[in-house]
């Protein structure tokens, strides 16, 4: 059984539906890819995920429970942790407040968690009392995705955690992600940089104008010329 099944998701944000019959899967310590062209859903499929979309149609599990009806806090409160693509720190709050904010909903010690984070993001521990809006991109990154680690989530959604970073940047975080996914915890990510992202993914999707249009492992769909030729550059 996948931990996450989000099966058949139709829906949008006004009249117009965006997603039609988008299916994702995603297994315990798996890292799973959505690519596709601009516009084809791929932020909104993961969206939908964390329930900051009403669904019209379809329905979505966690670890086999249904948790459609479920607000997104009420998500992390079941193991989700979001990361957006922007606005996606305290840019006036220190590294180490923007990381305690991630632990808002827990009521034990989470220093032990603190110290993993800081060893994962070794940056973040030297910069800790720093400002987030000084740091880098790359290093605000590191902070939204410590943060969402904060909560100990069992999936893990990133949208586009690459963005207007440099290509070392870009590897560097990647290195990370599949850290993360090595300690158990499940990955799904949006990312537009497809082809550096299906190399570290277990599973991928292609979408096209927010349905399904391939699925396979990234060392397949990486394989396959079709694919390579319409989304990857050839």
């Amino acid at each position: 059984m996948s931990f996450l099944l989000a099966e058949n998701m139709t829906g949008g944000y006004g009249a117009a539906d965006i997603l039609h019959g988008c299916t994702l899967r995603v297994d315990k310590g798996q890292i799973v890819v959505i690519v596709g062209p601009n516009g084809a859903g791929k932020s909104t499929a993961m969206k939908a995920v964390f329930g900051m979309l009403n669904l019209r149609g379809g329905h979505v599990l966690l670890d086999g429970e249904d948790i459609t009806a479920l607000s997104p806090q009420a998500r992390v409160a079941k193991g989700m942790g979001f990361v957006p693509q922007t606005n996606n720190v305290f840019p006036s709050m220190s590294v180490e407040e923007n990381l305690e904010m991630g632990a808002f909903l827990r009521d034990d010690d989470f220093a032990t968690t603190m110290e993993q984070v800081y060893h994962l993001f070794p940056i973040l521990k030297e910069k800790r009392h720093q400002p987030a809006g000084e740091l880098s991109g790359g290093q605000r990154q590191q902070v939204a995705v410590g943060r969402a680690l904060m909560t100990q989530p069992k999936l893990l959604m990133l949208d586009e955690p690459t963005a207007g970073v440099s290509p070392i940047v870009m590897d560097e975080l990647f290195d990370r992600i599949i850290e993360v996914a090595r300690t158990g915890i499940s990955i799904l990510m949006v990312e537009q940089n497809a082809r550096q992202a299906l190399e570290i993914a277990d599973m991928g999707y292609v979408l096209v104008q927010g349905s399904n249009r391939f699925t396979d492992t990234g060392a397949a769909l990486m394989a396959d010329p079709e694919v390579r030729r319409t989304f990857l550059g050839g």
